[in-house]
């Protein structure tokens, strides 16, 4: 079994008290690795070294041109290891392989757009109205900030969070999930080989409920960066509000997948299924809701449910394996519930519905393709996320009703809309509160485009322009070239 240790201050390093876990693939329902447990002595450590790291002349007198050459030098690396680490990621939280490529053989684009940032950001001069006073503004890193991620996909979540934050000049502590903790250390490899000083980048492993806490009120982090559920969110939230942190919070999703009478149905059958089985389910922006237009709506269910039959469900390390396992033991048993909960409310089962037994799927955590019909929108399965592939089909009359519905969680994180009317689509990319609307599409993502939510689905964005002043914070200078001391007694 490979055993693996943390990174920090440059160093590979155990936890202080020796401690480890093991990491299982979701697959074979095996350990396969061992995991260092960190405690809050291992959290001191790592944010030390951050902090040393921000202030050293290697990291703080590097021009923002030279720290960009730094991250796309990074980025080249990770184009050469790219499937090298998707290999590991699949083994590791049991992600298909065909995506995890495409992930990874992606992720490289983040690191060469922000790179490309480094040396945009610029400060203004403003036209003050004091005379003889000169002010102009910097834009400067926050210091020291804790990414946090989840399991579902953790390089690329860390990414959308360590490309932007390295780029504004800030060094960083990572904490990746326990779950997805083996890919993340291989990932932190390639900071190293790239050349980054020692403690720009760290990253503790260990368990939330032992170190998260201490993580997001220590009072050398600067910035909290997070990825994860809901109620998590809302406890780092006010942890950190403790102490005046700024934090961005990417959390959970109950996204309405919305298919109008107009819509090209093969599209929106294929967009909805891409939405909610694509990962298993076990991704926030899961298309979890299809808001169905009455008049098609028979038509849509069966050609739905004999799509979704045909997926393959299996090893996720094959090539033409379409459903792979759910990560976690504990999120296995979750979506079972879920399932359990949606039959007593009434929903009716039109496919799946319990733990999957193909012979394909081995001694692994895997949950059938299901899907409920004839869903009511204020049912718990319509307005709780099962963060699984659990689909809930929900009927509607107008485009009104569809915006009552769609727009009745707490959650805004995305939603899709299926229509060939051009009217529609920008009237309900108008009134739809989400943060991110595809039409005719689902799931697209881009280095290029902000990403974050609405409501409770978050605070801040990540990707795009938007996301590297999450990063920096802006300073105010002013000059007095008057050549003449002002009365100390007045306020210019």
């Amino acid at each position: 079994m490979k055993k693996y240790q943390m990174l920090i201050g440059g160093q590979w390093v155990d936890a202080l008290d020796d401690r480890t876990f093991d990491t299982e693939n979701p697959f074979t329902g095996t350990a396969w690795a061992q995991i260092p447990r960190a405690s809050a002595r291992d959290v001191d450590r790592a944010v030390v070294a951050a902090a040393q790291a921000f202030n050293a002349p290697s990291w703080s007198a590097l021009s923002a041109s030279a720290r960009g050459a730094l991250i796309r030098r990074f980025a080249d690396l990770l184009t050469i290891n790219a499937d090298r680490l998707a290999d590991i990621e699949t083994r590791d939280n049991g992600k298909l392989i065909a995506e995890m490529r495409g992930q990874l053989r992606y992720m490289p684009q983040w690191y060469y757009y922000f790179a490309g940032l480094a040396d945009k950001v610029e400060g203004r001069v403003i036209p003050i109205d004091k005379p003889g006073v000169f002010n102009f503004t910097r834009e400067e890193p926050l210091g020291v900030v804790a990414a946090i991620t989840p399991w579902n996909s953790p390089l690329m979540l860390a990414t959308w969070k360590l490309a932007p934050a390295l780029a504004a000049g800030n060094t960083i502590v990572w904490k990746p999930s326990e779950f997805s903790s083996a890919s993340a250390l291989e990932f932190g490899a390639l900071f190293e080989e790239a050349g980054f000083p020692p403690g720009v980048v760290n990253i503790v492993t260990g368990f939330g409920n032992e170190i998260g806490e201490h993580l997001v009120s220590h009072p050398g982090v600067d910035k909290i960066a997070f990825t994860g559920g809901d109620r998590t969110g809302q406890s780092v939230y006010q942890i950190a509000a403790r102490s005046i942190k700024p934090v961005t919070l990417e959390l959970g999703g109950k996204s309405a997948n919305i298919v109008f009478e107009d819509a090209v149905l093969d599209d929106a059958v294929k967009g909805v299924v891409s939405g909610i089985f694509a990962a298993s389910g076990q991704t926030c922006i899961a298309g979890s809701r299809a808001l169905v237009h009455r008049s098609i709506y028979p038509a849509f269910v069966d050609a739905l449910v004999a799509f979704a039959r045909t997926a393959r469900i299996g090893d996720p390390s094959r090539d033409d394996t379409q459903v792979g396992p759910i990560t976690t033991r504990p999120q296995l048993a979750k979506i079972l519930e879920y399932i359990e909960i949606a039959n007593a409310e009434g929903a009716k089962l039109a496919l799946g519905g319990k733990r999957a037994t193909d012979p394909a799927c081995g001694e692994g955590w895997f949950v059938e393709p299901t899907i409920f019909t004839d869903v009511g929108p204020k049912m718990r399965i319509a307005q709780e996320e099962v963060f699984g592939p659990v689909l809930a089909i929900i009927p509607f009359e107008s485009d009104e009703e569809a915006i009552e519905i769609a727009n009745g969680t707490i959650y805004g994180l995305a939603a899709g809309v299926w229509t060939q009317s051009i009217t529609r689509a920008l009237t309900m990319s108008q009134k739809l509160k989400a943060g991110t609307v595809w039409i005719n599409t689902y799931r697209a993502v881009s280095y290029m485009s902000p990403f974050g939510g609405f409501k409770r689905s978050g605070i801040g964005r990540e990707s795009g322009l938007s996301a590297i002043r999450e990063y920096l914070q802006e300073k105010s200078v002013w000059i007095d070239i008057s050549g003449s001391v002002p009365n100390p007694f007045v306020q210019r």
